[in-house]
């Protein structure tokens, strides 16, 4: 490889911000030997180690600019500025964390390796995760250190503004979207709101550049008007402020390109009817103890001028936010008739404001978490303690928010959250049910492992399968996720159930087989009799062979009593059937061919569809080893034969019918006196019709029912039907199921 070169460009950058850098750090109470990290760049460069990367960025410029903007828009911190410059020698092999240790102490190491941990994300074609909240979850428990994720915010914001008109317009709107989706909100929680805003309107520029530069455009069109009109606000304030002896600064302030592009989308309105397009700001040189009390009466002032708008006021002095944050936010009509936004805070206010370090996790749509609540309000306490800045602060603050979750990718890079201690059998669950079923073990990061392998952090896992593979029962033992637990209790309990209705037909087989009639009852005695707790238990060890069917037949005949045979009476009463009956049929009744011309069997007319001589119908056979005989258009047809295929048969009417078959008739009709009548009529006069039974119920001048018949055949029935909606006042009836 060549050695990294310089162009004119950034060799004046470079030299530019190495003087800025020197400037900026020069008040540390510990200083940095600048030389000394000068010579460890250059030796990297000069041993070819410190090149380009894909995109042509140069790293030694990158770097330094990094540094310097971390300064500016943070604070000087002795620590993090060469960590920022030493982290990429660890990285490329230049120097080693030890090293690092050695030279400039333990509090640099530790951020050079958490600044090297979140690299290695970049590495694992996280690019496609990081729109994710569980992507942000995970930096923040690689970064272990909180002023690792500002580093991090801040070196994004240094790219952003270094790839304007990059050649590569895939690579620049990734680090667009991740700006705005990853660092534009973790900014925001941090209290760092000018960087926040910065990264949006960049993120903006950078994948919308016709919106931004139509904004901008305007922004700068109306500039001159906006700012005569923000003169013309201010002038009296100024004198009313300068009468009540106040020290201050006021200025206008202009919302960013990026908000102001929410809010046309949110108001469905343009640029200019926004009315909080700009907002004037109030900055209070005052003592601590006369922070609120200054504050309130620069409120009384304007408001004397100033209609205010008493649902904008918004009072975070006499309750902060949970960062910290105060001031003192007012609405009021200005001049020709507009809103105007003022927002009233001290020095010490707007400085907090301006480069807090504190979470801003519930303003506008950031999603609050109860454990992140109490992280941040720990973080603000830090702050509000500390005598040596907050940056010596949070050096012994770890970031332990998510120790209760573990992040994992596929070999694709797509990213998976999942409880503390989860195993690879998890993950697979987690990725999708069938998957964890067929599950036999994984490769994490390159190394095969087994189903209990716990999972770390940062683990690239990729699940091995077979079709052979069920879940057992020790599973349980290996699993800690619910969804885990649910689906291999489903499958062990469907496997069961498979094996049940397998040993149930088996067991009927063989009684066919030897012409013996088995009676549900004798056989729950034998079961009882071998000493099985559950039917299940019993079935299973038939299925699974560990149960020989001749030794149940064995004991079913032991225990089996002669059965005497009675001709069944039946009454009048019995006779009428109601339409939820079933009507059973013995091979005495024998007017059905049964499969291959069979005859003689038993069999049952369905109840769900009461099939009548004459209708299209099949049979199912009952795991009682009784033929149900459905018809075709049943409610339950289509369930049976796709989940039961191998038990539908062939069925067919024979001969005539010998008796009369069940009907349902819905009719509906016009309340009308005597057409109750006028249908029973109907019915007597049909010689092969019967009246089981009618019900009848009228509401509003309608009738509706039921009308429960006796017939020979399906001729029979729809000729019946024909002449019943031929009377007066009947509007439909139709067959009931």
């Amino acid at each position: 490889m060549a050695q990294l070169t310089f162009t004119p460009d950034e060799r004046l950058i470079l030299r530019d911000n190495y003087r800025r850098l020197v400037t900026l750090c020069a008040d540390l109470d510990e200083p940095i030997d600048f030389k000394e990290l000068k010579a460890v760049i250059s030796q990297a460069v000069s041993d070819d180690r410190c090149m380009r990367d894909k995109h042509g960025i140069n790293p030694v410029v990158h770097d330094i600019t990094t540094a310097v903007t971390f300064c500016e828009r943070v604070s000087p911190d002795r620590n993090i500025v060469i960590a920022l410059l030493a982290y990429r020698m660890c990285n490329i092999g230049a120097m080693t964390e030890a090293d690092a240790e050695t030279r400039w102490g333990s509090d640099v190491a530790k951020l050079v390796h958490g600044l090297l941990k979140v690299s290695t994300l970049y590495g694992k074609n996280a690019s496609a995760t990081v729109v994710s909240d569980n992507f942000r979850r995970l930096l923040m428990t690689f970064a272990e250190d909180i002023r690792v994720i500002i580093m991090m915010i801040v070196e994004r914001l240094t790219l952003l503004k270094a790839i304007n008109h990059h050649p590569d317009e895939s690579f620049v709107r990734d680090i667009a979207y991740e700006a705005n989706y990853l660092y534009a909100p973790l900014a925001h929680r941090l209290g760092l709101y000018s960087i926040k805003s910065e990264l949006e309107d960049m993120s903006l520029k950078y994948t919308n550049r016709k919106t931004y530069t139509e904004i901008a455009r305007q922004l700068n069109a109306t500039k001159t008007k906006r700012d005569a009109y923000i003169a013309e606000f201010i002038k009296p304030v100024k004198e009313k402020l300068e009468q009540a002896g106040l020290n201050f600064d006021i200025k206008g302030r202009t919302k960013s390109i990026y908000s102001i592009w929410n809010k046309i989308k949110k108001q469905k309105v343009d640029m200019e009817h926004i009315y909080d397009l700009f907002a004037i700001r109030i900055i209070l040189d005052t003592p601590p103890e006369r922070e609120k009390s200054d504050c309130w009466m620069v409120y009384s002032l304007i408001t004397d001028m100033y209609q205010p708008n008493p649902s904008r006021m918004k009072d975070w002095i006499s309750i902060p936010k949970s960062n910290g944050y105060e001031s003192l936010h007012i609405t009021v009509y200005g001049p020709e008739n507009k809103w105007v936004e003022v927002q009233i805070r001290t020095r010490r206010m707007d400085l907090v404001a301006e480069k807090g370090l504190a979470a801003h996790w519930r303003y506008k749509g950031i999603k609050s978490e109860s454990n992140l609540d109490a992280w941040m309000n720990n973080v603000r306490d830090i702050l509000e303690a500390g005598e040596n800045g907050p940056m010596e602060l949070m050096r012994n603050f770890k970031m332990d928010i998510y120790d209760k979750e573990v992040f994992v990718f596929t070999p694709k890079g797509d990213l998976f959250k999942l409880p503390q201690g989860a195993t690879l059998l998890d993950f697979a669950f987690n990725i999708h049910s069938k998957l964890g079923c067929q599950c036999t073990g994984g490769r994490v990061n390159g190394k095969t492992e087994k189903l209990g392998y716990k999972l770390q952090s940062g683990d690239t896992v990729e699940i091995m399968t077979s079709s052979s593979q069920q879940p057992k029962l020790d599973w349980l033992n290996i699993v800690v996720t619910s969804k885990a637990r649910s689906k291999i209790r489903q499958t062990i309990n469907e496997q069961r159930s498979h094996g049940t209705e397998l040993a149930k037909e088996m067991i009927q087989r063989r009684f066919k087989n030897r012409k013996i009639e088995m009676e549900e009852s004798t056989l729950m005695k034998v079961i009882k009799k071998m000493g099985y707790k559950t039917v299940t238990d019993f079935f299973t060890e038939v299925a699974e062979e560990r149960l020989d069917i001749n030794t149940i037949i064995e004991r079913y005949l032991e225990l089996q009593e002669p059965v005497v045979e009675e001709e069944a009476v039946r009454s009048a009463s019995e006779f009428t059937l109601q339409d939820n009956e079933v009507t059973e049929r013995t091979h005495a009744d024998d007017i059905l061919v049964i499969g291959e011309n069979l005859k003689g069997l038993n069999y049952r007319l369905s109840k769900c569809c009461n099939p009548i001589y004459g209708d299209d119908v099949f049979g199912f056979i009952s795991a009682e080893g009784v033929v149900k005989i459905h018809r075709h258009d049943c409610p339950n047809a289509q369930n049976i034969r796709s989940r039961y295929p191998y038990r539908v048969i062939k069925v067919r009417w024979s001969g005539k019918a010998g008796s009369q078959f069940i009907a349902v008739l819905r009719v509906v009709g016009n309340d009308n006196i005597g057409i109750v009548t006028n249908l029973t009529s109907i019915i007597n006069k049909e010689k092969s019709v019967t009246l089981r039974s009618i019900a009848i119920d009228s509401n509003d001048g309608m009738f509706q029912g039921n009308l429960t018949v006796g017939v020979n055949d399906l001729s029979a029935l729809n000729q019946l039907i024909k002449k019943l909606i031929t009377v007066k006042g009947v509007k439909n009836v139709q067959r009931s199921n």
